[in-house]
């Protein structure tokens, strides 16, 4: 089901969203490890938050290669497809 890549799956959360925490164990429960940045500690994260999202600080996100998401009104459905589009995750 998981693809082995070298590229590596980064989430940019906040420690008070209920939707990062919901992708956190979503990401958990399907195997798969990430690079979390909390951009409440980390100013230049937020910054390419924002550029990723069109200038709003919409987390969660996650990046992938050149591919990127907002996950923010969090779905596990919305999440497994993202995965498998960009290769995260092997199709059904």
């Amino acid at each position: 089901m998981l693809r082995i890549g070298v590229e590596a799956l980064t989430l940019y959360t906040t420690a008070w969203c209920p939707d990062c925490h919901a992708c956190k164990e979503a990401l958990g429960a399907l195997g798969l490890t990430y690079i979390e940045i909390d951009v409440d500690h980390e100013p230049e994260a937020e910054r390419r938050l924002m550029e990723l999202n069109a200038g709003r600080r919409s987390v969660p996100t996650l990046v992938y290669g050149d591919a990127y998401a907002s996950m923010s009104r969090f779905s596990i459905t919305r999440l497994r497809r993202w995965l498998r589009e960009v290769g995260v995750l092997s199709p059904l």
